[in-house]
């Protein structure tokens, strides 16, 4: 049995100093989630007055009480456009995660209408984009607990056009046979009208719910027309005129439990898929990856370490370990679910690339899902690398990232920089989940990297020029390089643009990556029923 061996000692200043900074990076973002969470909360006074719930009180009503919940993209937008990263952070208005409902695994999206009367930002427009795509790739019913004022008109340019593909993806899950279930607690007009128009199954709030392409104002400014919201479109009137709704509750608490009651009825299937192996703990707490990875991506440490903490009984099976030795790939087991792992003691050179092609080629042989756990500075340059055939090697392991058809997660947990970022299949090639620890950094290259190049190619178009170059005058620039592209290698910085699924704290790395493998295990074993252009209402 091939069992990691741990050289770390838990009790060195080494350990303790990595802990200690980890923890406050992990602590740093745990105050980011509080504080969208108190902006929230700031408006309970004026639900309870309106006899409404907050909305991540909705959420937590709807899902099985005790079970689990891997909330998705919560700083998505963290410090753009309206959301100043302090007092007025957002998560994108919208809340938004995989749990259970009524015993089925579902994907949850709820407005957070207690911001901003849940206006949709553009980054919350992507994240609406991201949950849909989930849904589709994991088949996952969707539930969505609606009360949105809409788009924010301040940024309809950055929205306009790519936001109609909301609706497009509605249509698309419906024919593919995932249930939609929406509640919609307050308004939901304008574009918005179309997410339940949309929805498979659709529950209505009396005296709160209000469903219209056009409200009164705007109703009056076109036509002349003066109507109510009730009788534009309330609750009682789509129920028993338009036919928009099928159900009608008497709050938001009855409309959540109508929503549970449909998820326990419609004949989705509630068993999940037990994993082939027996569950066992690994050897090393998985509590030490606080402290067995440095926050300084610069300093190296061994992949195996974090693999000796994740899997079960710290049981690894190293491929090709002396070939290509810094990039190291093999299979192992997290939960009971077989996994392949491809991590990064260092830049990957040609060995590296076709070792790591070879070996997912072969977990798409064998249908076994692959975890990527990024720590690199992208591809080795220089002589005897391109001699070497980097070039054309490190295009074979992209095109194995790229076409690969078994689920892919990524954890970026220190440095993806370059077409590093890339091979270890990085946002752009479409991981099945990705998620960052708070001390990743992604960027085309490191801050001092690019200062550095960019100084070179002044110095060298000085010199041709016929010009001395000025060595202060290169420092100072180099400097301010630095310092602007710094902050935008950060966790934070990435995860506001969804180049992540969120920052999780290292130490629950084992339960997120088992709980993806579960839940894309009970996709490949679902049958859906498809059908041509989805159900359209009555």
């Amino acid at each position: 049995m091939p069992v990691l061996e741990s050289s770390i000692d838990p009790g060195s200043g080494e350990y303790a100093r990595n802990r200690e900074e980890m923890l406050a990076l992990v602590s740093e973002i745990r105050d980011i989630e509080a504080r969208i969470r108190r902006n929230s909360e700031r408006q309970k006074e004026k639900f309870a007055k309106r006899g409404q719930m907050l909305p991540h009180d909705r959420v937590a009503a709807l899902l099985d009480r005790g079970s689990p919940f891997l909330e998705l993209c919560p700083f998505a937008g963290t410090g753009m456009h309206d959301d100043d990263g302090k007092d007025e952070v957002a998560g994108g208005n919208i809340i938004a995660g995989i749990g259970y409902v009524a015993g089925r695994r579902c994907m949850v999206a709820a407005s957070n209408s207690a911001i901003k009367g849940g206006a949709i930002s553009p980054m919350g427009m992507r994240k609406s984009l991201r949950v849909q795509e989930l849904a589709l790739a994991n088949r996952l019913p969707l539930v969505t607990l609606a009360e949105s004022a809409g788009a924010n008109l301040t940024y309809q340019s950055e929205m306009f056009v790519e936001g109609g593909r909301t609706f497009a993806n509605q249509a698309r899950l419906s024919a593919a046979g995932v249930p939609q279930v929406t509640v919609v607690h307050g308004s939901s007009t304008a574009g918005g009208a179309y997410l339940p128009g949309l929805s498979d199954y659709v529950v209505v709030v009396r005296g709160k719910a209000k469903i219209f392409l056009a409200g009164p104002p705007l109703l009056r400014a076109a036509t002349g027309e003066i109507a109510t919201d009730e009788e534009l479109g309330g609750a009682e009137m789509h129920a028993g005129i338009a036919g928009t709704a099928e159900f009608v509750a008497e709050d938001d608490w009855h409309g959540i439990q109508i929503a549970r009651e449909v998820m326990d009825k419609i004949g989705w299937q509630p068993q999940s898929v037990a994993p082939p192996r027996r569950p066992r703990p690994p050897r090393y707490s998985p509590d030490g990856l606080a402290g067995a990875v440095p926050v300084d991506y610069r300093r190296p440490y061994d992949v195996r370490e974090v693999l000796a903490r994740l899997l079960d009984d710290s049981d690894f099976l190293d491929f090709k370990a002396e070939y290509g030795a810094a990039t190291v790939c093999g299979i192992g087991a997290v939960e009971g679910w077989p996994c392949g792992f491809i991590g990064n003691n260092g830049p990957i050179d040609p060995a590296g690339s076709v070792k790591a092609a070879q070996f997912i080629q072969l977990c798409n042989q064998s249908g076994t899902p692959i975890c990527f756990l990024q720590n690199t500075t992208g591809y080795m340059v220089g002589t005897e690398a391109e001699r070497g055939g980097i070039v054309k090697h490190g295009s074979k392991m992209i095109q194995a990232v790229a076409n690969s058809t078994v689920p892919h997660f990524t954890f970026l947990i220190g440095g993806s920089f370059g077409a590093g970022n890339y091979g270890m299949c990085g946002r752009s090639y479409d991981p099945r989940f990705i998620f960052a620890w708070p001390n990743a950094r992604t960027s085309v290259m490191g801050p001092e990297q690019a200062a550095t190049v960019m100084a070179i190619i002044m110095e060298e178009k000085m010199r041709r020029s016929g010009a001395e170059p000025d060595k202060a005058v290169l420092d100072v620039m180099k400097a301010k390089m630095v310092k602007k592209m710094e902050p935008e290698t950060t966790a934070l910085f990435g995860s506001a643009r969804l180049w992540d699924d969120g920052i999780i704290d290292p130490r629950d790395s084992r339960q997120v990556l088992a709980w993806c493998l579960a839940t894309t295990a009970d996709a490949a074993a679902r049958t859906l029923r498809p059908n041509s252009f989805g159900v359209a209402r009555g």
